[in-house]
């Protein structure tokens, strides 16, 4: 059976994988600044320490470390949610290299905002068009301090990931209460792209990474045809049966996002991104059809 070692695996993404993997048979460790189970050890992202004896003989390492970018981008904001990052990525590498038996694979999160506002173009691995702002920024970095670091004995992913709806986490909460409350209509002309995946597929995608012992690399993970902002609050609409949903034009998110300590991004920016990688590997999606995805979430 196999060891897996998830570095901050508390949050969302972290529970998901963890009940996959425990539901495997399979041993999983959470790396966390405050370890309560009896298979969480401390650490605090960015000293080497006891947690390290945890990497040796482990069979996959996967880092999910990072301040969520859902806040202000104030600049103490920025620079926590870059320290926090980077400061994971360099010590892990580090701890990694200093093992006898290192993890045989470390796959370390990154994201599909890497790739620049599109509303045309379809971003995949190889051609996609990487952009120049804070976001993006952050990724690129991430990504290089990621590839930075030789590991000679590990295996290597980044997994791109795009907006992972699922049951206790992630984007369908704040959107499942807007729909509720009758706020569910397109936010801005509801024409920008949204890539996603089910947390199911999330979780079988990194299954799948695991298995194809020839893939290293970047991956992106979201389904083969994002859809767009004003299809998807419909779909939720629809299937919560709710008649009606105020639009939210631009002005109005602003304030909004104001309001609840936010950024507009985060529903404004296009992300047209497709797995290109994943498919050529032979991944097969569970979820391709959003509506099949969200009537599977809500009526669990």
């Amino acid at each position: 059976m196999k060891t897996i070692i998830i570095a901050g695996g508390n949050g969302f993404l972290g529970q998901v994988l963890e009940t996959n993997f425990s539901k495997k048979g399979f041993t999983v460790k959470i790396l966390t600044r405050s370890p309560k189970r009896d298979n969480e050890i401390y650490w605090n992202a960015k000293d080497l320490g006891k947690w390290t004896n945890n990497l040796e003989h482990a069979d996959v390492l996967i880092n999910l470390t990072g301040k969520s970018v859902d806040c202000r981008y104030t600049e103490k904001n920025k620079k926590l949610i870059y320290d926090s990052r980077i400061d994971s990525t360099h010590v892990l590498g580090l701890a990694t290299n200093l093992c006898e038996h290192p993890p045989k694979l470390w796959i370390n999160s990154s994201t599909a905002t890497i790739y620049r506002h599109s509303t045309d173009k379809e971003m995949d691995e190889e051609h996609g068009e990487i952009g120049n702002d804070f976001s993006m920024n952050i990724a690129k970095s991430w990504e290089e301090a990621f590839y930075s670091i030789k590991n000679p004995k590990t295996r290597k992913i980044a997994i791109r990931t795009a907006i992972v709806l699922g049951r206790k986490g992630g984007a369908l909460i704040p959107l499942k209460n807007l729909t509720k409350f009758g706020l569910g209509g397109k936010q801005a002309e509801g024409k920008q792209k949204v890539s996603w995946i089910h947390e199911e597929d999330f979780a079988r995608a990194i299954d799948f990474l695991i298995e194809q012992e020839s893939a290293s690399g970047n991956f992106n993970l979201s389904v083969p045809k994002p859809t767009d902002n004003n299809t998807l609050m419909k779909v939720l609409r629809n299937t919560m049966q709710m008649p009606f949903g105020i639009n939210h034009p631009k002005w109005l998110l602003k304030i909004g996002a104001r309001i609840i300590g936010t950024e507009t991004e985060l529903v404004l920016k296009s992300r047209n991104v497709i797995p290109k990688r994943l498919l050529q590997s032979g991944f097969k999606f569970k979820f391709e059809q959003l509506d099949v995805a969200i009537n599977d979430l809500l009526h669990d």
